[in-house]
């Protein structure tokens, strides 16, 4: 019966996104594929309409309860739009019939921009793919359904919507340590509507050897690379500069939970844990830093302590006094909380989305998929990561014009003997 559903509530995660999004923090990511060819608009209107109604958790308009959102099905299909702004602008999902997701097109490029209210990324990719093999069934190109593309002829199970935080909270867990506040990036921010993307591509298995030759993983050595290029900026700095930045430097990374708890839900189901350094103890060789990343990672990567943050986040929602508060009042408080308990402690962040897979029979259509991650005040940089057959494509989003941070860190790969090829949309 989960087709039938006419109302969702928000996960546990998403309930905080629509009373902190702004122009500033539109809480909206995109992951994206450039095909060989160039897009047909109708035929991706096509597709669209085709799979939509096997996610009705995504076929949805907010609305106001009085003292949470929630999402009510709606009977109109979401339209696809020619791309003409800057990536992961501000949503108007709280507007009168209109989706928390767009799905727009540009040239040779299908993108999927959704509002972290009603998924993640694992639950983009899932309707990226599942959009990508009906649009070229439609030009005639069949494929086997394979991991994480749902066949739209199926029915809807109830794994998919649920709230796999509640399914897996322990009322009895402690929570972990509140953050402390975090190094932040001097930038000046741009104007409003203005989001920067540089894209370094370069070839995964050059990086995976050396990867290798660090005993670390991919995502490791991107840490460890971008605390070094952190460090490198701050110590670049006047010696009064210097001093003022010399902080924690804290990296929010994003953990898909699915890998750790059996779940097949399409909403959100991460948690962000924090390796850091601090800048105050001097200055950290890039072995040392390897070795705190890897540390850090085998020490927090389990099943004990990422339940804490699912303790304290379900928690939270079921504190008595927060769901008496009406929700006009919580979309005024909810922005400080989350500034000082969420990004205030953070400096930066990477969101690695992996190897993406595509059936055989169309995967050389296909010339590179792309992770955006949200724009946002507080963290005015931050690192998306994917990876499609021989490449790795790792974006940095920004709220600024200076590119110190960028051109450090792929200089430093170079210097690894790995060629990357960069680009931008910068103006």
């Amino acid at each position: 019966m989960a087709a039938n559903r006419r109302w969702y509530r928000l996960d546990n995660t998403g309930k905080i996104y629509p009373s902190i999004t702004s122009t500033r923090v539109s809480t909206v990511f995109r992951v994206s594929a450039t095909l060989k060819g160039k897009v047909d608009p109708v035929l991706l209107q096509n597709a669209l309409d085709n799979i939509i109604e096997r996610f009705p958790y995504f076929k949805v308009n907010l609305k106001k309860g009085l003292f949470w959102y929630y999402f009510e099905y709606a009977y109109h299909n979401p339209k696809v739009k020619k791309e003409v702004f800057y990536p992961c602008m501000f949503m108007f999902f709280k507007k009168k019939k209109t989706f928390p997701f767009r799905v727009l097109y540009y040239n040779r490029k299908i993108s999927c921009e959704f509002s972290h209210s009603i998924t993640d990324g694992t639950g983009a990719i899932a309707f990226l793919k599942t959009l990508l093999v009906e649009y070229f069934k439609l030009k005639g190109i069949k494929s086997t359904i394979s991991k994480d593309i749902l066949d739209i002829k199926s029915s809807v199970k109830q794994e998919e919507y649920e709230d796999s935080a509640h399914k897996y909270y322990k009322k009895d867990i402690p929570p972990p340590d509140l953050p402390k506040k975090a190094m932040h990036f001097p930038f000046k921010l741009n104007k409003k509507g203005e989001y920067y993307i540089i894209t370094g591509i370069l070839d995964v298995s050059q990086l995976k050897e050396q990867s290798r030759i660090y005993g670390c993983s991919i995502t490791e050595l991107l840490l460890a690379l971008y605390f070094e290029t952190i460090q490198d900026f701050v110590y670049s700095q006047d010696k009064r500069k210097r001093k003022r930045l010399k902080k924690r430097v804290v990296i929010n990374l994003p953990v898909n939970l699915r890998r750790i708890f059996p779940s097949s839900t399409m909403r959100n189901f991460f948690i962000s844990i924090t390796p850091s350094i601090d800048l105050r103890l001097g200055k950290y060789n890039r072995e040392e830093l390897i070795k705190q990343v890897k540390n850090y990672l085998e020490l927090n990567l389990n099943e004990k302590y990422l339940s804490m943050y699912i303790s304290r986040n379900v928690n939270n929602e079921k504190n008595k006094l927060i769901r008496i508060i009406p929700l006009f009042i919580k979309n005024l408080i909810m922005p400080v909380i989350y500034q000082r308990f969420g990004e205030s402690g953070y400096t930066s962040s990477i969101s690695n989305l992996g190897l993406i897979v595509m059936p055989s029979e169309i995967e050389g259509l296909i010339e590179r998929f792309e992770f955006y991650p949200p724009p946002s005040k507080g963290n005015i940089v931050k690192v998306g990561v994917a990876s499609y057959k021989e490449n790795i494509y790792i974006s940095f989003g920004r709220l600024t014009k200076n590119t110190e941070i960028e051109k450090s860190f792929f200089r430093k790969i170079r210097k690894m003997n790995i060629y990357v090829k960069v680009e931008t949309n910068l103006r």
